[in-house]
């Protein structure tokens, strides 16, 4: 069709993120280490109902994102974190998978449910423990011959694109090429991340968004109990990959992948979970809650596998043009930091000044959990937007396997742009 743009596209007019929380991310083996993802995703869930005041009886559908089977009832965590947040027992749940895309999924069918499915709020959640992915195989079930065993590790396994031939590192190392970005500027890139998070967390605006973990028992009559136990802490209260890294030092970290890029470079492997709740504008007006952001429109298109990372690019053109607005109408960007070449080449196609880019730092210095991340961008994003009193801002993420995702929020609480 004449004009339409590409990949899937979405907007809605009357849509709102009404409150949102996330637990610290804690490093991979770290704290959250032996801790389920379904127990993550419950503790983010009951946490945003604490925070907001609002009842989960209200909760009319939930929503949930997670990528790895890091946990035998894995099949069951949208179902355990519905009934375990006191969520009602008729309401249904149900799994979503985009990848590193996975959480802004989950906040996008969750606008698509309060606009087509006649749902007044919604319970999104996105949880992932990266410690927990298995060693596993796919071929022990008929036996094996001497000498047969074929156990992987699932988490670097699944780092690979076998379609390209290329893993998640070579895509970034592709883009560095194309755009012709040296290890210097990518080092610069995530020495300021880490800068911008240590600024944010020192300031307090990390702590604004997170909700403290320690040991504890969740309980649903008549079910059984189930259990957070925390490793090696009493309690976690903020993000662990957060730290002073200079320039210096980042530039000392050998290549991972024959370029560019390295493991103090690219997104820190952490495990933790992000909530937050979608409501219709009569549920915002009836309750009386300061929504923190209006949900405007989405997209997600698809990208070659070997350039997987540049996905953010034609999703954020997508969403521009669905939502009839122009780059720089945009006042900030959450795009996920999976690589800092990534990052960069998807700034300069698009011409995005940095000083509006992650500017409470990124996935380098804060981590990507995977399904939890697009949750934690777009609360960041919201929460941002309202302490500078701007008002529109975009989260974004490269999916690997090749796409792009985009979501566009704007800050409530200005008066309506004018009309030209």
């Amino acid at each position: 069709m004449a004009g339409k743009p590409a990949g899937l596209t979405a907007s809605w007019s009357e849509v709102w993120l009404l409150d949102g929380v996330r637990t610290p991310f804690a490093d991979y083996n770290g704290a959250l280490a032996q801790v389920s993802p379904t127990d993550l995703g419950i503790k983010a869930a009951r946490a945003v109902f604490a925070r907001s005041g609002v009842s989960p009886r209200d909760v009319g559908a939930v929503i949930t994102g997670s990528m790895a089977q890091a946990s035998f009832d894995t099949y069951c965590l949208p179902r355990h974190v519905a009934l375990y947040s006191d969520v009602p027992i008729e309401v249904p749940a149900h799994m979503v998978q985009r990848v590193c895309g996975t959480g802004l999924e989950v906040l996008m069918q969750a606008a698509d449910f309060v606009t087509h499915k006649e749902i007044e709020l919604t319970l999104c959640v996105g949880a992932e423990s990266m410690s927990r992915n298995p060693v596993a195989s796919y071929t022990m079930r008929d036996g094996f011959r001497m000498g047969g065993v074929d156990f992987k590790d699932f988490l670097w396994e699944a780092l690979r694109d076998p379609a390209a031939d290329v893993s998640m590192g070579d895509t970034a190392e592709n883009l560095a090429r194309q755009y012709q970005i040296t290890r210097g500027e990518v080092d610069a890139f995530a020495a300021q991340s880490f800068e911008r998070a240590v600024a944010a967390q020192t300031s307090g605006f990390l702590a604004g968004e997170i909700t403290p973990v320690k040991n504890e028992t969740f309980e649903r009559a008549p079910y059984q109990p189930r259990a957070l136990k925390l490793k090696g802490v009493k309690e976690l209260a903020a993000d662990t990959h957060v730290r002073p890294s200079p320039l210096a030092t980042l530039a000392a970290i050998r290549p991972a992948f024959g370029g560019v890029q390295t493991g103090g470079n690219s997104s820190a492997i952490v495990d933790g979970a992000a909530a937050a709740l979608v409501a219709s504008s009569d549920y915002v007006n009836t309750s009386s809650k300061a929504a923190l952001a209006r949900v405007r429109a989405g997209a997600t298109v698809g990208v070659p596998p070997e350039i997987m990372g540049i996905g953010p690019v034609p999703a954020i053109k997508a969403v521009l043009e669905r939502a009839g607005l122009k780059l720089s109408d945009i006042d900030r960007f959450e795009i996920n930091e999976a690589f800092s070449a990534q990052v960069m080449a998807c700034a300069r196609e698009l011409g995005i000044d940095e000083a509006k880019l992650n500017v409470n730092g990124g996935a380098i210095a804060i981590g990507h959990p995977l399904g939890a991340t697009g949750v934690r961008l777009t609360l960041t994003l919201a929460r941002e937007l309202k302490r500078a009193r701007l008002r529109y801002g975009i989260a974004a993420a490269c999916i690997g396997g090749g796409q792009g995702i985009a979501l566009l929020v704007e800050n409530p609480d200005l008066p309506p742009p004018r009309k030209n």
